[in-house]
């Protein structure tokens, strides 16, 4: 399967985890400031279509995504600290399920087909829905898109 195809079907498995995820909405303590954050506030910022923020193509922080869902939420997410790393998740699901589940935690490098470790990523805006992509470095996202011009 091609790397297109690759990212295609990666994109398709987070929609639909994505929706799992925002189907319970308890409340979550984060674990920086105490705030308390719910799936309803989650699927208020993620499902709309992107109107001001990152544009797609662009670079968006780590913390900002649900690591889970491979989506840009547009704020700060709840941090889930893991074996000296942060990842990031927008419920109580994702934050149970990242520390239990390693193919949550790692993507494909769509350039080098390489394992990334999403924690330390170089993450990417794929489309005004929120989808990301992660490469291992600016490098690999930049000969990325020089080899699909």
């Amino acid at each position: 399967m091609n790397t297109f195809n690759q990212l295609c079907c990666t994109l398709a498995l987070s929609s639909v985890l994505f929706a799992a995820c925002n189907s319970t909405a308890q409340p979550v303590n984060t674990t920086t400031n105490k705030e308390v954050v719910t799936t309803k506030a989650a699927a208020q910022v993620a499902p709309a279509t992107l109107t001001k923020g990152p544009k797609k193509g662009s670079r968006v922080l780590n913390s900002e995504v649900c690591m889970v869902n491979d989506a840009y939420m547009g704020k700060k997410q709840i941090e889930v600290p893991y074996k000296g790393d942060m990842f990031y998740g927008c419920c109580e699901m994702c934050v149970e399920r990242i520390p239990k589940d390693e193919t949550v935690r790692i993507a494909t490098d769509p350039q080098t087909g390489a394992k990334v470790n999403k924690a330390t990523a170089y993450i990417i805006l794929l489309n005004e829905e929120g989808s990301v992509a992660y490469f291992a470095n600016e490098k690999n996202y930049k000969d990325f898109v020089a080899s699909h011009q």
